[in-house]
Order: C-alpha cells, then sequence, then structure tokens
C-alpha cells in the first residue's frame, strides 16, 4: 500500500520577477538575502532556504 500523506516539497524559484517577489514577500526578506540563502545552501526548497534563515536570524541576536 502506498503512503498518500506524503508532502509535497515546496521549491522557491526567483528566475521571474513575479516569483522572486511571491517568496521576498512570504519570507520576510530582501531580494538579496534570498539569493544568499540559496546560494549558501545551494538548494531550492523551502524547507532549507528558511532553516538557513532562522539560523541566520538567531545567530545575529545571540
Amino acid at each position: 500500500m502506498k503512503n498518500f500523506n506524503q508532502t509535497k516539497e515546496e521549491i522557491i524559484l526567483i528566475s521571474e520577477e513575479t516569483d522572486r517577489n511571491y517568496w521576498t514577500t512570504r519570507l520576510g526578506v530582501t531580494a538579496e538575502t534570498l539569493k544568499s540563502a540559496i546560494r549558501a545552501t545551494k538548494s531550492i526548497t523551502l524547507h532549507h532556504i528558511t532553516a538557513y534563515l532562522n539560523q541566520q536570524n538567531s545567530s545575529q541576536f545571540a
């Protein structure tokens, strides 16, 4: 029996301006911050990007 409860991983695409605007608004970051997070993580999945951004925010306040 297959497991149909699996969730799809959200992918962050920033090649189009409308996509970039959506993700920067949703995540509350600038386009440069988002690009830097993608470069740093070498990933475009929402899970990896938000984990990286959260880590960066927590280290700023430490």
